[in-house]
């Protein structure tokens, strides 16, 4: 099994804190596989699940492939091995709000979360009370759900070609919201009313997700300062975000560094999946 042989080959880094966000299992675009290999990698003392971990929104009977299934299984095995985890509730997978501070073993369910990290507040919440399109118009957030999990599975069908004929991979997603203004704008308000938010509680750290923009930087107006993180996600950016020894790190998963050889075989079947995932798709809407 995939799990067993890469927790074998690659030595797990202790690590006293990660976040991670905006995983959607149960859809066509995560990348399930290569979050397995960055948590096998690790051995984190707390581990922080920050919203839309289980996308309940766009779940389908028909598809919740096996590593999807694995990556469940992993944290009950961090969990069951001494992790402390903290799933927080996204919008995603809101329906989970209904069973709020419910805890199993080492395992708990909150809507957000204030810790001391070497005697300074860090505040985590997933970020979509900022967002006015979830608040006001679900239905209309639901379709663009669908929308971007469409988009992102072209994505990594040309991405794979453009790999083929050895050319730089680029992410339409991301293309499209670098070139409308309104988008951007969108995320430049997020992260100020979060890290404003923040500083007027005193809270040193803000850390959310949902945007799925990985960040991480200084916040500063004329009540205080704060650090404002994002851990992203792991639909496009595959990043996560750890705090080891009084320091932060946004780390940008490197698929090279857990399985360096993958076999053209290999790497063509993950392909003729998605393009029937797409076809699938299309014919179920």
């Amino acid at each position: 099994m995939l799990a067993r042989k890469d927790a074998i080959r690659v030595k797990k880094r202790k690590v006293d804190l990660v976040v991670i966000s905006d995983v959607h299992l149960g859809t066509f675009g995560c990348h399930a596989k290569e979050l397995l290999l960055y948590l096998n990698s690790i051995k984190p003392k707390k581990l922080i699940l920050n919203g839309d971990i289980v996308d309940i929104w766009q779940f389908r009977k028909r598809y919740f492939p096996k590593s999807h299934l694995e990556v469940i299984k992993k944290i009950i095995d961090l969990s069951a091995k001494g992790t402390e985890v903290t799933y927080i509730t996204g919008n995603h997978d809101d329906l989970l709000r209904k069973f709020t501070d419910v805890e199993m073993g080492r395992i708990s369910l909150v809507d957000k979360l204030v810790l001391e990290l070497d005697g300074k507040k860090a505040w985590f919440f997933h970020g979509d009370v900022f967002d006015a399109s979830i608040q006001n118009a679900r239905w209309l957030a639901k379709l663009g759900g669908w929308g971007y999990d469409i988009l992102i599975l072209i994505n990594r069908f040309v991405n794979w070609c453009l790999t083929r004929m050895h050319r730089e991979k680029f992410s339409l997603s991301k293309k499209i919201k670098n070139g409308v203004k309104k988008a951007v704008k969108h995320i430049q308000d997020f992260e100020q009313v979060a890290s404003d938010l923040a500083i007027e509680n005193e809270y040193k750290y803000v850390v959310c997700g949902h945007i799925h923009q990985p960040q991480m930087v200084r916040k500063v107006n004329k009540f205080g300062t704060c650090l404002y993180l994002n851990s992203g996600d792991w639909v496009e950016n595959l990043t996560s975000l750890e705090y080891h020894k009084g320091r932060w790190d946004l780390k940008h998963f490197n698929k090279e560094e857990y399985e360096p050889e993958v076999s053209e075989e290999q790497d063509f079947k993950e392909m003729q999946n998605l393009v029937a995932a797409i076809t699938i798709t299309s014919k179920n809407r």
